[in-house]
């Protein structure tokens, strides 16, 4: 009986050895893993520290950058809203006066580009644009009437043909300007062209 209490013990007492040891060497893993949290957390509040060190240095440039943009713009204050005025009455008169000789009308240029897309375009926009918008238009339109059901259409044709017949009244509006077909898009890369001895 004394020889079993005693292993008895003893394996209490290992038992209690191991329970310790775990314990202690969860402790130490808690401790560490705490550790790095802390060394973590530093770093984020040094970078923290150091983005705003940043960001206030940039503030007052950015701000200064702004002011001196707002004076060069002529769409700020007083100036730029006369500007704004003028351009508005000069495009009002525009649109009021009736179409002369071999100048195209705008209400018939927007009208047609709102009911045809680019097809309308071909009335007063430059062929270069208008006849590859025109094809690229009708195939599209073939090919959507084929695929996908009238209903889902109607969507994008709301959105696709106002921008057409704006496109159109531009095209008519540019034209009497200058007396002939005026590009809309790529003006600039004629001008890119050109080499650089002319």
């Amino acid at each position: 009986m004394a020889d079993d209490d005693r292993g008895v013990r003893e394996r209490l007492a290992e038992l209690e050895a191991e329970v310790k040891a775990e314990a202690d060497a969860s402790r130490a893993r808690k401790e560490e893993a705490l550790a790095r949290l802390r060394e973590q957390k530093a770093e984020q509040s040094e970078l923290r520290a150091r983005q705003q060190a940043i960001v206030a240095k940039s503030k007052p440039k950015a701000a200064k950058r702004e002011r001196e943009h707002d004076d060069d713009d002529p769409s700020s204050g007083i100036a730029g809203a006369i500007e704004l005025a003028n351009r508005a009455n000069r495009v009002k008169n525009e649109l009021a006066r009736k179409p002369g000789k071999g100048e195209k009308s705008w209400l018939v240029s927007g009208v047609a580009s709102l009911a045809l897309g680019p097809l309308g375009w071909l009335y007063a926009g430059s062929l270069r644009e208008s006849i590859p918008a025109s094809t690229i238009w009708v195939l599209l339109l073939g090919l959507a009437s084929k695929i996908l059901p009238t209903l889902l259409l109607w969507p994008v044709l709301m959105v696709v043909m106002p921008l057409s017949g704006i496109a159109g009244v531009v095209y008519a509006l540019q034209y009497n300007r200058h007396g002939g077909r005026q590009r809309l898009f790529d003006k600039d890369k004629d001008k890119k062209q050109l080499p650089s001895g002319s």
